[in-house]
């Protein structure tokens, strides 16, 4: 739908040049004496009389001219009318960068109130921010926030996006509403940090200015996210540290970052894992840290048929075998054991890796005001 729509705004681009020209060319007034220069220097400035009444013509109010002055004047109106359609057409070909004209506060209140509705909808807008960020590459500066392609059917039938589409049409409704002044990108990773500060986690550091891709091609090859279990602890842990190595992240910031396992749960349908990593899957805290080291984890088949782990007290709790190889691996676990004693620390660290996440990709960002 986005594509035709693009391809009817150029259409209509096209024409509204065409209309243009055929009110504007006029033949050069010969330069050649200079009774003829007085002449067309004194034809640029149009005086327009002061008596003026409306004459509403497709919604755009033109004075009524002179007599002498409405045969110019009306071109210039029709070019007003005209280049006014262009700009329009062009603000939807080329959506406007974010920073320019958006009320930021306005959007971060909306999506406010949307999780407020159901709060279970707080994690998976979170999901969509890490997903839509953690494409980046800084080898090849590709992927990343910056262009918001996470938005493409390309992108979401990536295997670890299942599910998110229902995150990208949450957003659609606040994208429309505010014209376009806020790009894709900045608006679902304004949703992520704001999702996580409503869910009381730390008030994360955001800041405006990303262009969206106009186009699916500009989606990333499938595989960039991590991978839940890699057959071995040892692979496993390599492959984490591959995958945020490649996006230029550290051990430390790893594990922050899963801290953020403190929200939601795993669907079977989606992720081909079931069931909740907390007790208290839409609250932001260090309690997945907590559980991690204190609970005995058993070993135990998702229903797809994957493993996976629960508490051996309740099994009413999920782990991956990405999560338990923090424990496994000692450069991880130094960083599980500080969080799990300290939710301050943690909150500090994710907001800082949380930020540096959400920026991948991006330039030129800007500072906004947010409450």
């Amino acid at each position: 739908r986005e594509m035709h729509a693009h391809t009817r705004s150029l259409l209509a681009l096209v024409a509204a040049l065409a209309l243009l020209a055929t009110f504007t060319v006029r033949r050069a007034p010969s330069l050649s004496s200079p009774a003829a220069a007085a002449r067309a220097k004194a034809s640029v400035a149009v005086p327009v009389a002061k008596k003026c009444g409306p004459v509403v013509a497709g919604g755009v109010r033109s004075p009524r001219l002179a007599k002498g002055h409405r045969g110019s004047a009306r071109r210039d109106v029709l070019a007003g009318i005209v280049t006014g359609g262009i700009s329009a057409g062009l603000g939807r070909l080329f959506p406007a960068r974010a920073g320019e004209g958006a009320n930021y506060q306005a959007v971060k209140d909306d999506i406010n109130d949307l999780i407020k509705k159901d709060m279970n909808k707080g994690p998976t807008l979170v999901r969509l921010a890490w997903h839509s960020c953690g494409t980046y590459d800084k080898m090849t500066r590709t992927g990343g926030s910056g262009p918001g392609t996470i938005r493409f059917k390309e992108e979401l039938a990536h295997g670890a996006n299942a599910g998110l589409e229902n995150a990208v049409a949450w957003m659609e409704p606040i994208y429309k509403k505010y014209g376009g002044s806020i790009s894709y990108a900045d608006l679902y990773t304004l949703a992520g940090v704001t999702a996580i500060e409503a869910l009381g986690g730390p008030t994360v550091t955001w800041r405006a200015g990303r262009v969206d891709a106009l186009d699916p091609s500009a989606v990333t090859p499938d595989g960039r996210l991590p991978n839940a279990d890699m057959g071995s602890p040892k692979d496993t842990a390599a492959h984490l540290r591959e995958i945020f190595g490649r996006m230029g992240f550290n051990d430390k910031e790893i594990v922050a970052l899963a801290g953020a396992h403190c929200l939601g749960r795993g669907h079977a349908e989606y992720s081909g894992y079931d069931g909740p990593w907390t007790f208290t899957p839409t609250r932001f805290n260090n309690a997945y840290f907590d559980l991690l080291l204190r609970l005995e984890w058993v070993p135990q088949k998702s229903p797809k048929g994957n493993d996976q782990y629960t508490d051996a007290k309740t099994k009413s709790l999920m782990m991956l075998p990405a999560d338990i190889v923090l424990l496994q691996d000692p450069k991880f676990k130094r960083y599980v054991d500080a969080y799990a004693k300290d939710n301050a620390r943690f909150l500090k660290d994710f907001a800082v890796a949380f930020q540096k996440l959400e920026e991948l990709g991006t330039s030129n960002l800007k500072t906004v005001s947010l409450a």
